[in-house]
């Protein structure tokens, strides 16, 4: 059973479910840095991570200029056309 983990404070937690999954990841992942303090130390562990346990996945980092402005178009953009997956990091 696959438990969702919704950060948010409601007071009716909003019923989610996972998307189909055939049990492979292959392909390109992003690994987006917003910007917030030490969120490449999440990133970089994720990476490290990732390539021992998923070696036929390429990854691609990138970073937004600040967490407090939403990505730039272009960036958004970049990551969807070169990439199938994207984890963000939100440290502090």
């Amino acid at each position: 059973m696959n438990i969702i983990m919704d950060p948010t404070n409601e007071q009716v937690p909003v019923e989610r479910s996972l998307a189909r999954r055939n049990g492979k990841i292959v392909g390109k992942l992003a690994l987006l840095n917003i910007s917030k303090p030490r969120g490449e130390v999440l990133l970089d562990r994720f990476e490290t991570l990732l390539g021992e346990r998923l070696p036929g996945i390429e990854i691609n980092s990138y970073t937004k200029p600040t967490f407090a402005k939403p990505a730039p178009e272009e960036l958004r953009r970049e990551i969807l056309e070169n990439n199938d997956f994207l984890i963000e990091a939100l440290a502090d």
